[in-house]
């Protein structure tokens, strides 16, 4: 599975909605993703995708849409 999938196959168990269909929504201000969601996501991509993001370095402006995710994970391995 390549990165863009796996990211989608990620926020997909962790929202229950598929978010293919509009790469750019805003995961946040759209209620998919809450804090707890987001510290899940970020465990999930570091064991499936092998990057490590803090939560202390994490700007959810530079995260906030799958396709900003795929780019920074990416950008990441």
């Amino acid at each position: 599975m390549d990165t863009k999938q796996t990211i989608i196959a990620i926020l997909q168990d962790i929202t229950g909605a598929d978010v293919s269909d509009d790469l750019d929504q805003n995961i946040f201000d759209s209620g998919l993703v809450d804090s707890m969601a987001t510290v899940e996501m970020l465990l999930e991509l570091q064991d499936q995708c092998g990057i490590d993001v803090p939560i202390s370095e994490f700007d959810r402006n530079q995260w906030n849409t799958p396709n900003k995710i795929i780019e920074k994970v990416a950008s990441m391995q």
